[in-house]
């Protein structure tokens, strides 16, 4: 079967090209921008890409269109007009996946507003290593993996499940089309200001996932998140395992017996110490989520331990991209408030000594929108110095909304006077994190050169 994806740059749409190939499928796709690391996986699995929206893109007809969420109508996608006047057989990425993939499949999803790629990552990568060989879906590419998504050899399929909405067609969040058996709920706070008109309408998706697992499933959920006990409060009908709970599965940190290093506790009992190499509570949290989700198909927490001890993190998550004349820039891709302070805290952790630059892009459709203009500037707290890109197109004014970070803010609105200032400025010892949700113009590259050229 000949699948065209429209879309097939982003991370999961680009994840079902790659399932779809080793499906034996035939696959091509056609997108408006690529960059790595999706770009490069296609590229790899000698997936064609084509630039843009063209009608001739779909010429000679694929047996089907899978339809990806940046599609919507009118003259800015002609193949999808195209496809529409010729009758021509379209599904959205979500139900292509549930029909074909994911039916009859022991499913377990990880939703969330935050750490979503990071726990999916860690729970596949603990059914690997024991030995269940899981399929699996993640918007990001795990260094263990080295892809983001593969068929598998068993039942059990792990995906990470965003509450984005399907397709232009299906305005459900993409994850109430995979019927997990096993559903971890990170976390909950209003994001996706393009899409939900408050937390509310987040909070009635999340419920619909929640329908959808069955009395012998198991929902894994922060204890101490407020808008998921709402949630669970409209209905549970499946065992409930609490994280970052006293009650339930809870990390002690214990940096004298290594680095990254902590104590797993379930209730009161103490099932030993575990070692991660990605820094930060928030990751500590993540790794208890997915080893509670994988005790429910039979993974003894112990071994689980044992898993995340040779975790290798995830490309784009706090990832070194590089040094230069004693200078560490990072790539990350956080663009939320709270994704940023904890990613500023996670960086403090792995260097408590040191300055921290943060380099930021409020590039999201939410960011741009200026809904959490706000609490940007309390994000930025853990950061020595904040260097904002706010180009003409930002629709708030970025040094007005970040007047409270005061002397330690520099908004800048053009890409090469940021890269010029921050190489200026940064000295040997620094840590300069980058955020954004995409290429930021190469800034990393960019300023790896400044900082060499300087020396």
């Amino acid at each position: 079967m000949h699948l065209h994806i429209l879309g097939i740059c982003g991370t999961f749409m680009g994840g079902i090209a790659a399932i779809a190939r080793e499906a034996g499928h035939r696959v091509s796709g056609s997108d408006a921008n690529a960059w790595p690391p999706m770009s490069t996986q296609l590229e790899q699995l000698g997936i064609a890409l084509q630039s843009g929206y063209a009608a001739e893109h779909l010429q000679p007809a694929p047996d089907v269109v899978v339809v990806g969420n940046v599609v919507t109508r009118g003259a800015k996608f002609p193949a999808m007009e195209y496809a529409l006047d010729q009758g021509l057989p379209y599904v959205s990425g979500p139900q292509w996946l549930a029909e074909n993939v994911l039916r009859g499949r022991h499913v377990l999803a990880v939703a969330g507003t935050h750490g979503k790629t990071t726990t999916t990552s860690m729970l596949a990568w603990i059914l690997d290593y024991a030995g269940l060989k899981p399929g699996f879906l993640i918007g990001g590419v795990p260094a263990n993996f080295g892809i983001s998504a593969r068929l598998g050899e068993s039942k059990y399929f792990v995906i990470e499940a965003d509450e984005y909405d399907t397709a232009f067609f299906d305005k459900r969040s993409k994850f109430v089309h995979y019927r997990p058996r096993t559903a971890i709920l990170n976390n909950l706070e209003y994001d996706h200001a393009d899409i939900f008109e408050n937390l509310g309408a987040i909070e009635k998706q999340f419920h619909h996932l929640i329908r959808t697992v069955p009395a012998s499933g198991r929902l894994v959920v922060n204890g101490g998140d407020d808008n998921l006990a709402r949630v669970l409060g409209m209905g549970c009908w499946s065992a409930v395992e609490r994280f970052d709970d006293a009650a339930g599965w809870r990390a002690e940190p214990r940096p004298a017996v290594a680095p990254g290093a902590f104590e797993v506790f379930r209730a009161s009992v103490s099932l030993g110490v575990a070692t991660l190499a990605m820094p930060g509570a928030h990751n500590r949290a993540n790794a208890l989520a997915a080893i509670a989700a994988a005790e429910h198909v039979g993974v003894d927490p112990k071994l689980a331990m044992a898993a995340l001890a040779s975790f290798k993190g995830i490309k784009r998550r706090l990832e070194v991209f590089g040094e230069a004349r004693g200078v560490t820039v990072y790539d990350d891709f956080a663009h939320h408030p709270t994704a940023i302070a904890v990613t500023l805290a996670a960086l403090r952790e792995r260097a408590p000594g040191a300055r921290i630059l943060a380099v930021l892009e409020p590039r999201s459709n939410t960011m741009r929108l200026g809904t959490h203009k706000d609490e940007l500037a309390h994000s930025l707290e853990g950061a020595d110095r904040c260097h904002v890109y706010a180009p003409a197109s930002l629709k708030w004014d970025a040094a007005a909304a970040l007047a409270p970070v005061g002397a330690r803010l520099a908004v800048h609105a053009d890409l090469d006077a940021l890269v010029a200032a921050v190489a200026a400025e940064a000295r040997a010892g620094d840590q300069v994190l980058v955020m954004s949700n995409g290429d930021f113009g190469g800034v990393h590259g960019r300023l790896l050169s400044a900082l060499g050229q300087g020396g």
